[in-house]
């Protein structure tokens, strides 16, 4: 379902000279003892981020997930970017998550970084639901003006992969406009922030108990700990 996705933000990462990087063993990749589903992981060095990790589960007809999450260096105050893409094939159901998600919520600091995916929010209504994320504060770590949807084969097929590449062009766009200009924020700071950023996560995140369902539950709080949210461990 989302390989074409997959693929295009692995040629973005590279095409930046982004290089690969080993995975905590034994986390890269886990097939599932109960089913057939296979889990796998990427972990990118890419210019100008201290981390980038992409996931994807292939589970058949029944699910398929793709998530990515962009952590900028320490020495850039720009927002995270967030995507989390979720099609239950039986329901034909999709719920997709596309974000640049703040450090914090000030309002300079949203009119700063934020004029990019406002356009987006508007250009695609149909992924601009207004209905509230069930695991998450919208008001911690996620933007007002994310692309949000509860959708079905409609966004999935037609909707989704346009916005998809429109975002991945935009955040790009703003990426490299912060590398121009001085942050607000200081390293140590943003490092905090990032930290928390992870925390907070671990403690919310709603795939954990997916995961574990197809994965176990050690192969699967490794996976949360070690790989998708690592400050989670050590704060």
């Amino acid at each position: 379902m989302f390989d074409s996705f997959l693929d295009e933000l692995h040629s973005d990462i590279t095409n930046r000279g982004g290089s690969p990087l080993p995975l905590p063993e034994g986390l890269e990749e886990c097939r599932s003892s109960k089913s057939s589903s296979i889990i796998r992981s990427w972990l990118w060095d890419v210019p100008g981020f201290r981390r980038w990790r992409v996931t994807r589960l292939d589970a058949g007809e029944k699910l398929q997930v793709f998530n990515s999450v962009a952590y900028p260096d320490y020495s850039y105050d720009h927002p995270l970017m967030g995507v989390d893409l979720l099609w239950f094939g039986a329901r034909q159901k999709l719920v997709a998550v596309l974000d640049f998600q703040p450090l914090i919520q000030d309002e300079v600091y949203l009119d700063r970084y934020f004029s990019g995916l406002k356009d987006l929010n508007q250009r695609f209504p149909e992924l601009n639901s207004q209905e509230t994320m069930r695991s998450f504060d919208p008001n911690q770590y996620f933007s007002s003006w994310l692309l949000f949807c509860r959708g079905g084969a409609e966004q999935a097929d037609l909707s989704l992969p346009q916005a998809f590449s429109a975002f991945l062009k935009t955040y790009w766009k703003l990426h490299d406009d912060a590398v121009s200009t001085s942050s607000s924020i200081p390293p140590d700071e943003v490092k905090i922030l990032q930290d928390k950023y992870d925390v907070y996560s671990a403690e919310r995140d709603p795939a954990h108990g997916l995961f574990t369902s197809h994965f176990g539950k050690d192969w699967s709080n490794r996976f949360l700990h070690e790989f998708l949210f690592p400050a989670s461990s050590t704060n």
